[in-house]
């Protein structure tokens, strides 16, 4: 079953407290916001997270405020205008389970309930190591008997470390200790393979082969268990809602890579989940559906229906805007495999963190210096690629350097950086980079000179912010930038200024050095990157990216540093479809990103490097045909204008 392209994820968390539920509940209005809305998919709830259903159940009670069948009625509505309905599954938490059976709640290694602050309302997560798993399917195979769902979707599901009764019961019987985090773990990674495998089996002995989808609000690098436990990804990305406007593009870059459909899940708040009369601007989701096309994923935005059933009509207006849009692109979406140079090797396996600082710093740099880029684990296929980066602190393994030695011996070359790859003791680095390891760095910070022009920053002496090694250029490797030491470090007994004492002109080896195999860069310059935003990093990033790809980067571009380029195949239609786009997010009160005015960014100059027989270049989705120019393997081509999102396709 194909995905849709414009889903909306319809939030229907409600409380008991409430009378009248879906007291204003009209077909006619619901199908008419749908229509509004240019929507082809809606998931509409079974159970919320206070534990109710929104229809008869005799596996779960009714929420005490409803007095008819709510998701029927809405399936019906929906599936007689040809829009599907995935149906929604609070699993992780049910806050009416929770009170009625605290013993089935996930407890931490000190005895204390997630979520257990009695002044704080909250919902609390539920273990799956307990008769709760049992009720849980009961639910789910309900929904698949009673109801035509196109799909189920679980929420708040996860490898939760518990030690709560059950869980210290199973570890006791084995004789491991709970004391042991590793056994805890353990167990918590068994507990969520059994669910999986049983909500699979549940819905299967109903309803083969019926998407599901299991959400824990990242799809974590290096578990493709995880990903695999699912039929399609959804990758929960709300930039207003604190995740940024960097998130999903780091995001997408792995999602893409495990062969899946993707949606990317947004909202039309103002902020986050949860949030009833939050809006967003229109340009906001007009700029953010747009991002989920050009990463090779469609879209899904959420949005939460108030008690009374009511759909509100403001709501669906704005995703129309975003939407209408989308329906005219679909055609130069579907099937698109995206194109990628660089592979970033991703720190969140090591990390054990889902918002590991390389990794957002390396994206970031990717996306301004317009790179075409992949996040990869090590299962990927690194062959795919020109140049693969090992950000910051990616440790040496024997499934790693056996990868990295077919990918060398290939000519594929490595960007690394950092204490990636460094030897247990000073001397020759695992690969020819262009330079011997002499051990850390003692000052904090050092400098950095470049010996390389930069596209923006002038010839001088920069600080590093973060500390680094001490490297020594080899005879035979280039030397494209030196360190230098600092007078000394802060301390109390010698200080100098209100931050760090200046560059004192001696040398302290290089700072990046290339070599046969690839180039080195002595510091954590991704992590620099994404805490402080040193423009130096990413200059010199994107000077040594541009020798390593040697002109075989496969799009160029001159859109603006906060544009977005990206390069997807079609083969089925033999074509290419380049996509800008162009918006600037500001930040408005403590975290909260904001993008509400679209500035149009008038000719834009665009190389793509093809093999493939180009023989029409246009616009889409208007058809408007543009001149180009060939020589050898380069089409080159102006965009004459980019309003947020610009396609051209390259017919082959």
């Amino acid at each position: 079953m194909r995905l849709a392209f414009r889903q909306v994820h319809l939030d229907f968390h409600t409380s008991e407290a409430i009378d009248g539920i879906g007291a204003k509940f009209s077909k006619a209005q619901f199908q008419q916001m749908l229509k509004v809305g240019h929507v082809d998919s809606i998931t509409v709830f079974s159970k919320c997270h206070h534990g109710w259903a929104y229809h008869p159940s005799q596996a779960n009670a009714m929420h005490p405020g409803l007095k008819f069948d709510l998701l029927g009625a809405q399936i019906a509505a929906a599936h007689e205008i040809g829009v599907k309905t995935p149906v929604y599954i609070s699993a992780g938490f049910d806050e009416r389970m929770a009170r009625m059976h605290p013993e089935w709640r996930v407890v931490m290694k000190n005895g204390g309930v997630y979520e257990n602050d009695p002044l704080v309302p909250r919902y609390h997560h539920l273990c799956m190591n307990t008769p709760y798993l049992d009720l849980l399917m009961t639910q789910v195979e309900e929904v698949c008997r009673n109801y035509d769902a196109d799909g189920i979707f679980l929420d708040i599901v996860n490898e939760w470390p518990c030690c709560c009764p059950s869980c210290l019961e199973t570890m006791l019987s084995r004789g491991w200790d709970p004391a042991d985090e590793e056994n805890v773990r353990a167990l918590a990674k068994e507990t969520y393979a059994r669910y999986t495998r049983r909500v699979r089996e549940t819905i299967d002995k109903v309803k083969p082969g019926l998407p599901v989808f299991h959400n824990g609000g990242h799809i974590r690098h290096g578990r493709r268990d995880l990903a695999a436990a699912n039929s399609h990804l959804e990758l929960e990305s709300l930039p207003t809602g604190g995740w940024g406007y960097d998130h999903f593009p780091l995001s997408a870059a792995y999602g893409r890579t495990l062969g899946m459909e993707m949606l990317g899940m947004t909202g039309k708040f103002h902020g986050s989940w949860g949030e009833f009369g939050g809006f967003k601007h229109k340009n906001a989701l007009r700029y953010e559906t747009a991002l989920s096309l050009a990463n090779g994923a469609k879209c899904s935005i959420g949005d939460q229906l108030h008690p009374n059933g009511e759909m509100d009509e403001a709501t669906y207006r704005l995703i129309g805007a975003a939407y209408e849009e989308v329906e005219q692109k679909e055609a130069w979406c579907e099937d698109a495999v995206m194109q990628a140079d660089v592979g970033i090797v991703s720190m969140e396996p090591y990390a054990q963190s889902r918002n590991n600082r390389p990794n957002v710093g390396a994206a970031r740099m990717m996306l301004e210096g317009k790179y075409l880029f992949d996040v990869l684990d090590s299962e990927s296929d690194f062959g795919k690629y020109k140049v693969v980066i090992l950000p910051d602190g990616i440790p040496m393994s024997d499934v790693l350097k056996q990868k990295l030695d077919a990918f060398t011996a290939n000519g594929g070359k490595l960007l690394v950086t950092g204490d990636s790859l460094l030897p247990e003791a000073p001397g020759e680095m695992s690969y020819d980079l262009g330079c011997v390891y002499e051990g850390p760095s003692a000052y904090d910070p050092a400098y950095v000179v470049p010996m390389i022009p930069l596209d923006n920053m002038d010839p001088g002496t920069y600080v590093i912010y973060e500390k680094g090694n001490r490297v020594r250029c080899k005879a035979d490797g280039a030397e494209l930038a030196r360190r230098e030491q600092s007078y000394f470090n802060r301390t109390i007994a010698h200080f100098c200024s209100h931050k760090h004492a200046p560059n004192s002109g001696i040398a302290e080896g290089s700072a990046v050095t290339m070599g046969k195999h690839g180039a080195y860069m002595s510091w954590r310059v991704f992590t620099e990157y994404a805490d402080v935003g040193s423009l130096i990093n990413r200059d010199l990033v994107c000077a040594v990216l541009d020798r390593l790809l040697d002109g075989r980067k496969a799009l160029e571009t001159d859109l603006p540093a906060q544009g977005v380029a990206t390069l997807s195949d079609q083969p089925k239609q033999n074509r290419l479809v380049a996509h800008l786009l162009y918006a600037v997010p500001v930040k408005r009160g403590k975290r909260t990103e904001i993008i509400e005015d679209i500035i149009p960014v008038y000719n834009v100059q665009v190389t793509v490097r093809t093999d493939k027989p180009v023989h029409r270049v246009y616009l889409a989705p208007g058809l408007d045909t543009i001149p180009f120019t060939k020589d050898g393997n380069e089409i080159r081509f102006t965009v004459p204008c980019i309003r947020n999102h610009q396609m051209v396709a390259l017919d082959y």
